[in-house]
């Protein structure tokens, strides 16, 4: 690898270091938040910033918790390392932690044993952590309103301690999130405590009706394999039930149609005696806000939102009840041109602003994040709930997001010259955590244009010392897939397509119809149907900019991608082979078939209803065509697109006679870490370099 990817790769691509997992608590006095030590130290610690003097006290260090030999234990227990992958967290020691009621403690895992540890700066005194006695190896603590009592998971049961285990021994796992609304609907936690913190709402999981998938490591043919349940397209879903469990052995299910809404997306406690939770229809067409009694289970409905093609889950916030009682819905404007909020079913904003979260209540105001101008950048804005009236917190170039916190509020702010938090205090001041990240490498500055007919955003990065009339061979490198955005003023992802660029290709990245953060019509122009929107829009973008930018060399053109992407990159070659002149495949899922419900099916519907849409998407026919180089890479412990899918692919040309590449890697999940990513990169570019030529030929 050279200098750059070697720098990535030990930095974890620029986040060791950097200020992560922030929250407020103490009535807004106390910041937590996780950092390590520096740009190349992978371990995260618990710090706390004190806003009424702008102190840092460092609160839990894993190495000094751990007294076994080496820095940290061996590899995390299973349930910790799957959740982890859920919420793709490649950060080692601290991954996360909970807060009491009063935000004054905190509650953490680590490699399976609990510590919990105080911090009450206005009387001067911080506890170091102090190890939580469990069960077994223990993940996702949460401790209760007044830190005395803390839940845990220890061998799929429901612990509190001290105490003991309050989940039925009944077959079932309970307290955690089942893989699809961990992995696609927003959920990562399984249990809530009541707010006079001695109640219990659990989620039971029974995932007996599921497939199970396996994962041998052919690098050790000495360990035993391992298996997870998986709910496949068109297959059963994990059984999903709300019980509130109560401190005398009580046990009350909460009550609503599982049948017709058997997802939960949210789920919590409003008050002592109201639980609010959110369902959705299988095909994510329909979404309830219930309100509970936690005494006799029966639930009523507060809220429905709809939709012909999807729900779409990009609004956090929503829905939800406001202070005065109203309920704040998303909506979408006519036509589908914007999304919106709206309160008791009528619209608070209009077009000109996309709403992309309603992050809390500030000075009677809800608190937004929403685009008002290129898709691109995203601001931090006051809403009025009665007059719709906005009023700009952080509006200047890049993309802003906010926390709030009893009057404080921290703004975070990402554009070409880094990324940077800064507190707002209620009094007026600013104070900014320590960020020990290394500095980007690169200060990017993509040309951002929207082309074709469909407005699709795009960006092009040139090598730095590019001379105009230099011919480039083009390297297209995006997602393009439903539920993300690439072309975005976050400056992080273009490190990489930089260094792309700087090795001698004009580096293409296009939003096509069906990503996130354009429009709902833009979004939902993925309705039952993946490969021809998607082929079709990348297509015409890179034609529309060659177009403008006549340096771009359609005679050579790579294309290469992880996920979505990966699976856009193999479709590119073996459909478009006229376009696309060498691919990169990185985990793509081949056939969707094989996929998860709740992603697919909100696309594409069920397989048995729309079996001509499931066989349209499938790359597996297409093997017979394949005419361009194709290099195959899959990590052979993941599983969110399992191995399968690639091996699979790779089984349907080797039978057609395709000749083709194919790169397995054994112990790699989907996140890629620990310096996986550089180095496929450095032979993806040894790839395109002997299939689309000499990188830096002459002027035309």
């Amino acid at each position: 690898m050279d200098d750059f990817l070697r720098l990535s790769a030990s930095t974890a691509r620029f986040t060791h270091g950097a200020p992560r997992a922030f929250s407020f608590g103490d009535d807004g006095r106390l910041l937590w938040f996780l950092r390590s030590t520096g740009p190349t130290d992978p371990v995260d610690s618990l710090w706390v910033l004190d806003t009424a003097t702008g102190a840092e006290t460092l609160l839990a260090d894993p190495r000094a918790l751990w007294t076994g030999p080496g820095d940290l234990p061996g590899p995390l227990p299973l349930a910790e390392r799957r959740l982890r992958e859920r919420i793709r967290l490649v950060a080692s020691g601290i991954g996360g932690y909970a807060l009491s009621g009063d935000g004054r403690r905190a509650v953490f895992a680590l490699y399976g044993r609990l510590y919990g540890v105080q911090a009450n700066v206005s009387t001067a005194s911080t506890r170091g952590p102090e190890e939580i006695p469990t069960a077994g190896p223990a993940v996702d603590p949460r401790p209760n309103a007044d830190g005395s009592r803390t839940a845990y998971v220890s061998g799929e049961a429901l612990h509190v301690a001290p105490g003991g285990r309050v989940s039925p021994a009944d077959g079932a796992r309970w307290g955690l999130a089942e893989f699809a609304a961990a992995e696609e609907l927003g959920r990562s936690r399984g249990h809530w405590w009541s707010p006079d913190g001695v109640t219990l709402l659990a989620a039971r999981v029974d995932e007996s009706a599921l497939p199970r998938r396996w994962f041998a490591d052919p690098a050790h043919p000495e360990l035993p394999g391992e298996d997870f349940a998986y709910p496949e397209a068109g297959g059963p879903n994990a059984r999903v039930e709300l019980w509130v469990l109560g401190p005398d052995g009580a046990r009350t299910r909460l009550e609503w149609d599982a049948g017709t809404y058997p997802y939960v997306s949210d789920a919590g406690w409003e008050a002592a005696d109201e639980i609010l939770l959110t369902v959705q229809d299988r095909l994510q067409q329909t979404v309830l806000l219930l309100s509970a009694d936690p005494a006799t289970g029966r639930t009523r409905e507060l809220s429905r939102t709809t939709h012909p093609h999807w729900v779409d889950p990009l609004l956090p916030g929503t829905p939800a009840r406001l202070p005065d009682g109203r309920m704040l819905t998303a909506a979408d404007t006519l036509g589908g041109t914007t999304r919106a909020l709206a309160v008791d079913g009528v619209l608070l904003t209009g077009d000109g602003i996309q709403v992309r979260a309603m992050a809390g209540v500030h000075e009677g105001r809800l608190l937004i994040e929403a685009g008002q101008r290129d898709p691109a950048e995203q601001q931090v804005l006051l809403l009025d709930p009665t007059t719709g009236a906005l009023t700009p917190l952080a509006d200047g170039p890049g993309v802003h997001s906010v926390r709030a916190g009893s009057g404080n509020l921290l703004l975070t702010t990402a554009d070409a010259d880094g990324i940077r938090h800064t507190v707002r205090t209620v009094d007026g001041r600013e104070l900014r955590p320590a960020d020990l990240s290394q500095p980007l490498p690169y200060r990017v500055e993509p040309v951002l244009e929207r082309v074709t007919e469909h407005a699709v955003p795009t960006a092009l990065v040139l090598p730095r010392d590019h001379v105009p009339g230099t011919r480039l061979p083009v390297l297209m490198d995006s997602y393009g897939g439903p539920g993300m955005q690439d072309v975005c003023a976050e400056p992080r992802r273009w490190q990489h397509r930089q260094w792309w660029a700087d090795q001698g290709f004009a580096v293409v990245t296009v939003d096509n119809r069906g990503t996130a953060y354009v429009s709902p019509a833009h979004t939902h122009a993925m309705y039952r149907g993946f490969s021809e929107v998607t082929l079709e829009d990348q297509v015409a973008a890179l034609h529309a900019l060659a177009a403008r930018h006549p340096d771009l060399d359609l005679g050579r053109v790579g294309i290469r991608g992880w996920s979505y992407g990966g699976y856009l990159s193999a479709m590119a070659v073996l459909r478009r082979p006229d376009v696309f002149h060498a691919a990169a495949a990185g985990a793509a899922p081949t056939d969707f078939r094989y996929y998860d419900t709740a992603y697919t099916e909100r696309y594409l519907g069920l397989p048995q209803e729309n079996p001509e849409v499931y066989e349209r998407d499938s790359l597996i026919p297409d093997a017979a065509a394949l005419s361009r180089p194709l290099l195959l890479v899959t990590g052979l412990a993941d599983d969110n697109v399992h191995p399968s899918h690639t091996l699979r692919l790779s089984q349907a040309l080797t039978d057609a006679g395709r000749p083709h590449q194919l790169l397995a890697l054994p112990g790699v999940t989907h996140m890629t870490p620990g310096g996986t990513r550089e180095k496929v990169m450095a032979l993806e570019l040894e790839f395109f370099r002997r299939e689309l030529g000499p990188q830096r030929p002459g002027p035309r």
